[in-house]
């Protein structure tokens, strides 16, 4: 593993007030490698052998809470996470992007370069958190 990558884990887990774990080291750099939003059963298929259900799970929780990684709830309900793309603070995420969902490989990816319109809310109602999915087919399975 490259010195540059681990740097960089131990920078991000700093910034974000979260002490250096081997855990904490191995999922951020899955994130960063799979550059896709992850469900808790995959991340635990792929780190399963050096951490159990519940350590993974109490990571992704302290990621999220930190702001390292946002939560992407997909067609089916189930949440995934995706790194946020920076000026995310602990409980307040700012990645006002959309989600693209293949159809084909079902990968979903976080669409940064595309916001999510300005929504029009009658003054009854206050919004606190906005998704947008949009399913199709990536450049890949196109």
């Amino acid at each position: 593993m490259h010195i540059e990558k681990i740097q960089e884990v131990k920078d991000t887990l700093k910034k974000h007030g979260l002490r250096y774990t081997a855990c904490r080291q191995d999922m951020l750099l899955l994130f960063k490698d799979k550059r896709e939003a992850l469900s808790h059963p995959e991340i635990e298929a792929i780190l399963s052998d050096d951490y159990d259900r519940v350590t993974l799970y109490r990571t992704l929780n302290s990621f999220e809470e930190s702001g390292i990684i946002h939560r992407v709830i997909d067609d089916g309900g189930a949440a995934r996470y995706a790194t946020c793309s920076g000026g995310c603070e602990t409980h307040e995420h700012h990645d006002n992007h959309v989600h693209f969902k293949c159809k084909v490989c079902g990968k979903v990816r976080c669409l940064e370069e595309t916001e999510i319109p300005t929504i029009a809310l009658s003054p009854d109602y206050v919004a606190e958190e906005i998704n947008l999915l949009v399913l199709g087919k990536c450049p890949d399975c196109r």
